[in-house]
């Protein structure tokens, strides 16, 4: 993903869930992302620079019907213009928040597959956290943040069609090849034509995983963060090695069942 965070249509600014068992969910994340000798994340879920890139809310009857999924926020162009779209093309509305005067301000949708995301407006500069990294000592130090998200679903090309409309994404094919012959998953480009997303077919390397938004986040010592899954009531998905051989990606779901994929930072 370049350039993340930056105001845009189409980019992503954070992320967030509503969990039950929320106290041993945020030990949980709080254990699992806080790893090396300079973590990315802080306990409380801040990345290490304090701003609130991920956020894990705590499940209550205004939440009850959200799925424990993590969501994405996506600015968008016009916010009650991509729900009327969503909903057209067999999305659902899950929330709505609404000003004074009506207007809308964010939404919660679901897309015909069951992966939830919410929309937001173009966010103005300064809130826009940091993401590539600071200058520490001379050199550049890395922070918390959303590496990548991508969706697999066994319908790739209808949900890539979904989200062109519903939030403006343009579309980049990206060849792919397993056992079974070639084919093509998705490169979903925002605004100005940077890499914002992926929506893939589910098989090859994707086989098995779960049709959600899956965010991928760095962390400082991913085989310790590995192992903190199991001691902490995680499960391990997915594992998927680099070309020598190191952990490149490790797919877990969290004791409540949500699923993110881990990245070493």
């Amino acid at each position: 993903m370049s350039d993340t965070y930056v105001p845009r249509v189409g980019g992503i600014q954070s992320a967030d869930i509503a969990v039950p068992e929320h106290h041993c969910e945020l030990r949980f994340y709080s254990r699992v992302l806080t790893t090396g000798t300079s973590p990315l994340w802080r306990e409380d879920l801040l990345n290490n620079q304090g701003a609130p890139v991920i956020g894990l809310g705590a499940s209550s009857a205004e939440y009850a019907h959200l799925p424990i999924q993590w969501m994405p926020h996506i600015q968008v162009a016009d916010i009650a213009a991509s729900v009327a779209c969503a909903i057209e093309l067999r999305g659902t509305e899950l929330l709505h928040g609404r000003n004074d005067d009506g207007e809308s301000q964010w939404a919660v949708l679901l897309d015909p597959h069951g992966a939830a995301f919410g929309i937001i407006p173009v966010v103005h500069p300064e809130a826009a956290p940091p993401s590539e990294g600071t200058v520490l000592g001379g050199r550049t130090a890395p922070v918390g943040r959303i590496a990548w998200i991508d969706l697999t679903v066994p319908e790739a090309p209808a949900a890539c069609d979904f989200y062109r409309q519903v939030v403006g994404w343009s579309v980049q094919n990206v060849k792919m090849e397993d056992g079974e012959g070639r084919y093509a998953d998705y490169g979903m480009h925002s605004a100005g034509g940077r890499a914002a997303a992926g929506i893939c077919h589910a098989r090859g390397v994707n086989k098995g995983l779960p049709p959600v938004w899956m965010l991928y986040l760095p962390v400082g010592d991913i085989a310790e963060s590995r192992r903190r899954v199991d001691e902490e009531g995680g499960q391990i998905i997915k594992t998927t090695l680099g070309a020598n051989g190191e952990l490149a990606v490790v797919v877990v779901q969290d004791p409540v069942g949500a699923s993110l994929a881990l990245v070493p930072g």
